[in-house]
């Protein structure tokens, strides 16, 4: 019996897993609701007419550009990411189709896109 087991990277990875799964069930809807759809009518029924923003549309801006509001809208977008990211590289697996360096693949593609939204989120 091997007296030093290897160290597993899985919790790490199963952890964003859960959290990106409960993420997406809990909190995305609501951000979905309140960015895709209520933001949207409160903008469009004042700029048809020609006004300036609504005082609904102006606390959700200012609401999304404080520094809590960005990482909401992070963690909506990197989360179910990770969570997907995972849920494929089993699922492929399962099926035994066998891609060349699968952890390197599929999380270096949550990563990057990770980075890529961090970037985006907080330098704009």
């Amino acid at each position: 019996m091997n007296q030093t087991p290897k160290r597993s990277d899985e919790p790490v990875f199963w952890g964003l897993f859960g959290a990106g799964g409960m993420w997406s069930a809990i909190v995305s809807p609501a951000v979905i609701l309140v960015i895709g759809l209520i933001l949207p009518v409160a903008l469009g029924d004042n700029i048809m007419m020609g006004l300036t923003f609504s005082a609904k549309a102006k606390s959700i801006i200012l609401f999304m550009s404080s520094f809590l509001g960005r990482m909401i809208l992070l963690f909506t977008i990197i989360l179910p990411l990770w969570c997907a990211m995972h849920r494929l590289h089993h699922t492929l697996h399962d099926f035994k189709i066998h891609v060349p360096a699968p952890k390197l693949v599929f999380y270096g593609f949550a990563s990057l896109i990770t980075l890529l939204a961090c970037y985006g989120i907080f330098h704009f």
